[in-house]
């Protein structure tokens, strides 16, 4: 079977009238039928009437028509094959059922068969008429292609006007971006300015495809690549998970063979005090036992001077007794100086459990590839500045959010010297930017989805929300009953904002409807006094850095008191300022005036100082943690760009 049989049957044949297509049109499914085949389906099936659409004869998925006031015998004029589909019956067109026939002589009622085709006319021939054809004036230079080898032949498709059916798509009107007709051109498109014919567009569009098509090849190359790369890695990973395995259980052991170690201690004291206490009882049955046979003797004895005839006998046994040497005779010493009473095992549970909790075999520590590795330090790699063109002040970073737009970097800052929201990228190794002018001071910013953000404006009590593509584009302005400071997002539709006037947390709807207010009037009070910046935990909570009360809290969305870190000491916050969270939980939190950056847990413990004034650090205000590996913190020279790995 050659290849175009193959395609014919396989891609090009209708599985409902089991026929080469006839005018073909793929449904929303991608299936793919004879337009009249799956109109007459369609017009048996009342639910799909009813509902207006073309119904898949294979799958039952129904497609909506363009103009359903028509005919049901027009629905599917307007829907086009995929481009595949398309593609194959262009290149192979000359090889299907009637491109075996003259299409002159078919029309005719004839059934000569076809010899030629001609490329601009897209019509079969048979040898009379191919030699008619080349004798008309208009169609005599015609490019006409002999059928009877098996050369493949690329098809010229005609494109019909869908408003003008008689006419065929000549032009582009590169104003409105869209192919016409002439008819179009004069009634719709005559005040454009750039109408031109598509085949003189057809060379700058072929070379624009190029380098589609070399861009495309080149991903796809270094996919290629990454996917080799990812498959050693697969092996890499496979004997690492083996030997960290290896590694646990050999922990394990360890513990166990200290804890054996431990038990065979015990068993063994055990025994020697067992063998001790068995071994007096034993001496303790043997002394009774002598006892009892002495006794039975004396016994025995005194008896017999009873029974004597003779009176001295009975005086002497007498005399014997009172002095107590028949006792004497008896007595056996059965007493040692320290005797075993009792053996036993006291278990103390509660030890041995806390024993067994503070047992630390080891830790699974998972390290992200675009994770900052808190354990390592922080090397400065790049400073931002955030001061653009336009700008009347130095630029004053205040907060900073990062979004991967396109695959790369976006760096999001509020700058409050210029009233501004600034989106600072790098495009095609070129540095770009974007400002969006606000009416006050911006403050805090936090990301929504995946391109957008939202920022706080104090003096006007608004909250802004901006797309980011990467350049900033305006999407609403929410008025709020509050002037906010910090902001996070908890949810896709709430937001959390912190207020000065009265300290408090809100929870916002995305209209700026106050859900909950939260630590208003906690009870104790004076948990919040400035709460400038807020973040979401992975867990859902929010964590409050709070420059009045010169601690960390973190609330739940209900109000709760989860902890609150305001240590004393060298540990002790004075002017807390940004704060983030990352996804294994840990805490950064900036010092303003004592220049530098802690590391908390997630419980909020102190773990330490992951940037202080020695590695330049001066007044930090926001942060957050991007990809790669990066740390983004505002200082008095803008944003500086950290990473914990080169």
């Amino acid at each position: 079977m050659t290849t175009t049989q193959k395609l014919t049957e396989h891609f090009l044949t209708c599985t409902i009238c089991t026929e080469l297509f006839d005018k073909p049109c793929t449904l929303v499914c991608n299936h793919t039928f004879c337009r009249k085949c799956v109109v007459s389906y369609t017009k048996t099936r009342p639910e799909a009437i009813s509902a207006k659409s073309l119904l898949c004869p294979f799958c039952s998925k129904m497609t909506k028509v363009s103009d359903p006031v028509r005919p049901v015998e027009e629905w599917a004029d307007d829907v086009k094959p995929i481009f595949v589909i398309q593609g194959l019956l262009d290149s192979f067109c000359p090889r299907s059922k009637d491109a075996t026939f003259c299409i002159y002589c078919k029309e005719k009622g004839g059934t000569t068969s076809a010899t030629s085709w001609c490329s601009i006319c897209g019509d079969t021939l048979c040898e009379r008429c191919t030699w008619l054809h080349q004798q008309i004036p208009s169609t005599r230079h015609h490019h006409v292609i002999d059928l009877s080898g098996e050369t493949k032949v690329k098809v010229n498709r005609k494109v019909m006007c869908k408003v003008h059916k008689d006419e065929n798509i000549k032009y582009i009107c590169k104003d409105c971006k869209t192919a016409v007709c002439q008819t179009c051109c004069i009634i719709y498109h005559r005040r454009c300015g750039l109408v031109v014919e598509i085949e003189i567009e057809i060379p700058a569009l072929k070379m624009d495809l190029e380098r589609r098509k070399e861009s495309l090849l080149k991903k796809h190359n270094e996919i290629i690549t990454h996917v080799g790369k990812q498959n050693s890695k697969v092996g890499e990973e496979l004997a690492h998970y083996l030997q960290l395995e290896s590694n646990i259980k050999s922990a394990s052991l360890t513990a166990i063979e200290v804890i054996k170690a431990k038990e065979q201690k015990l068993l063994s004291e055990l025994k020697e005090m067992s063998d001790r206490h068995i071994g007096q009882l034993k001496a303790d049955i043997k002394s009774g036992e002598m006892s009892v046979q002495m006794y039975q003797q004396q016994a025995e004895l005194i008896d017999q001077a009873l029974q004597s005839e003779c009176d001295m006998d009975v005086y002497e046994m007498y005399q014997g007794c009172e002095a107590g040497d028949v006792e004497a005779v008896g007595a056996v010493n059965v007493k040692e100086k320290v005797r075993i009473d009792k053996i036993s095992f006291r278990q103390e549970t509660d030890k041995l459990s806390r024993a067994l909790d503070d047992l630390h075999l080891g830790e699974i520590h998972v390290q992200y590839d675009d994770e900052l590795d808190l354990k390592a330090a922080p090397v400065l790699q790049d400073t931002i500045d955030v001061r653009v063109l336009g700008d009347a002040m130095e630029g004053s970073p205040t907060d900073v959010t990062v979004l991967k737009v396109n695959g790369s970097d976006t760096v999001v800052v509020t700058d409050f010297n210029n009233n501004s929201v600034k989106s600072l990228y790098t495009r095609n190794s070129q540095a770009g930017h974007s400002k969006l002018s606000l009416e006050g001071t911006p403050y805090g910013i936090t990301r929504l989805a995946h391109n957008q953000v939202a920022v706080t404006v104090r003096e006007t009590c608004q909250i802004v929300t901006a797309e980011v593509n990467p350049n900033l584009m305006l999407l609403s302005t929410i008025t709020t009953s509050k002037q906010y400071w910090g902001i996070t997002s908890l949810t896709p539709s709430t937001l959390a904002a912190s207020s000065e006037s009265p300290p408090c947390v809100e929870i916002l709807d995305m209209s700026g409807h106050v859900l909950k207010s939260v630590c208003q009037n906690h009870e104790g009070g004076g948990i919040l006094k400035y709460p400038n910046f807020l973040c979401t935990t992975r867990t859902g909570n929010i964590l409050v850095s709070d420059g009045g009360t010169k601690c960390v809290v973190c609330l739940t969305p209900g109000g709760d008191v989860v902890f609150n870190y305001r240590p004393t000491g060298d540990t002790a916050l004075k002017v807390p300022r940004g704060i983030t969270s990352n996804r294994t939980g840990d805490i950064l939190v900036t010092d303003y005036s004592q220049h530098r950056v802690i590391h908390l847990t997630e419980s909020g413990q102190f773990v330490r100082n992951i940037l202080t004034s020695q590695d330049g650090v001066q007044c930090p205000l926001g942060l957050c943690v991007g990809g790669r590996g990066h740390m983004y913190l505002c200082t008095l020279v803008g944003v500086e760009v950290l990473a914990s790995r080169v």
